[in-house]
């Protein structure tokens, strides 16, 4: 298929900006059949037996504001923190900083040397006795994505996490996983569901767009996974009572189908996964979808439309357009059961 093949025209107002009122408070869109529904509906589409999958992982404030030792300005995201004293980071600035050049952070005292060059990103060192993590903690801003046109504000240091969000790691949200309050959760346990939990530390290559028209050729980003053993039991669980494992995100997805990859039976992983799921992709764990709407010609979109069928989420965006559903990080959702006749 093409980056074409997942193309849709979407007004900029559809792109919500900031989140809704309470975190259920959002719109549903439910495929097969194809019906418009408000998240408080999701316990209703659940079966007892069923296993919801959320990703745990925890948005640490890896936006830092500061300046070169050249004096211009400079704007560092944190990618991933290796140790206490070392980062992965995008760094923008009006000239890329030089291998061995000083980035002092706004307000703090606090140095990174750039060591060099890892691919896209930088690799930096804190050159203080404090340590990354708590730098950001001290200093950092949430790393809204790019399609949220604003600063961050204090609403975002909770709504751009969620409830049961736990290991820190991320810098992007496990959107889907947003819509969730301890009401929802609670009426989902009372439908008989059982709650598992994953962590996939979200990257912000997460947002980089699809630069080749032929898919074949898309290099996928790479994301840390750890799935335990609890898990694992869980999931063999359901199989064997014919329950259905139900991701909540994207993220879940892939770190699920990552797992079905490793040999059999079942076992915990701890490593990465650079999976690239799209139409054809035959799916091996997940047996129904809740997901954010995506941005075209992302390859979260490739994703979705390799679960619920290209014609059938293509058509729906189609539906969500005419309707005016809230898109993306902080918008509604979308709910596709498999299988899909």
């Amino acid at each position: 298929m093409q980056r074409s093949d997942f193309h849709y025209e979407l007004p900029v107002y559809l792109i919500a900006q900031h989140p809704s009122a309470r975190r259920s408070d959002c719109r549903l869109l439910g495929l097969d059949p194809l019906r418009d529904l408000q998240m408080t509906d999701l316990p209703a589409q659940l079966r007892a037996g069923d296993l919801v999958v959320f990703n745990d992982t925890r948005v640490i404030p890896a936006r830092l504001f500061g300046e070169k030792d050249t004096g211009g300005k400079v704007e560092i995201l944190v990618e991933r923190v290796l140790d206490a004293h070392n980062a992965l980071a995008q760094v923008r600035a009006s000239k890329p900083p030089k291998e061995g050049s000083r980035l002092k952070i706004d307000g703090t005292g606090a140095e990174f040397t750039v060591l060099g060059r890892d691919g896209e990103f930088y690799r930096l060192r804190l050159e203080t006795l404090d340590t990354v993590m708590h730098l950001l903690e001290a200093a950092g801003h949430m790393p809204l994505p790019p399609y949220v046109d604003r600063a961050d504000a204090d609403e975002d240091r909770e709504r751009y996490q969620t409830v049961f969000a736990r290991e820190p790691g991320a810098v992007a949200a496990p959107t889907a996983g947003l819509h969730f309050d301890n009401a929802l959760l609670a009426a989902i346990r009372a439908q008989g569901v059982d709650l598992g939990f994953l962590t996939l530390h979200v990257g912000a290559g997460t947002f980089q767009p699809v630069r080749v028209d032929d898919l074949s050729k898309h290099r996928m980003h790479r994301e840390h996974v750890v799935i335990g053993a609890r898990l694992c039991e869980q999931i063999t669980a359901t199989r064997e009572r014919g329950g259905r494992v139900v991701a909540v995100g994207t993220t879940v997805v892939r770190a699920l189908e990552t797992l079905a990859a490793q040999p059999a039976p079942l076992h915990p992983y701890d490593g990465e996964t650079e999976i690239f799921i799209m139409p054809g992709y035959r799916f091996q764990l997940v047996d129904a979808l809740l997901t954010n709407f995506h941005l075209p010609e992302s390859t979260l979109l490739m994703l979705v439309s390799a679960f619920g069928g290209h014609g059938r989420v293509m058509a729906a965006y189609e539906h969500a357009v005419r309707e005016r559903y809230r898109f993306f990080s902080y918008g509604d959702a979308m709910w596709i059961p498999r299988p899909l006749a």
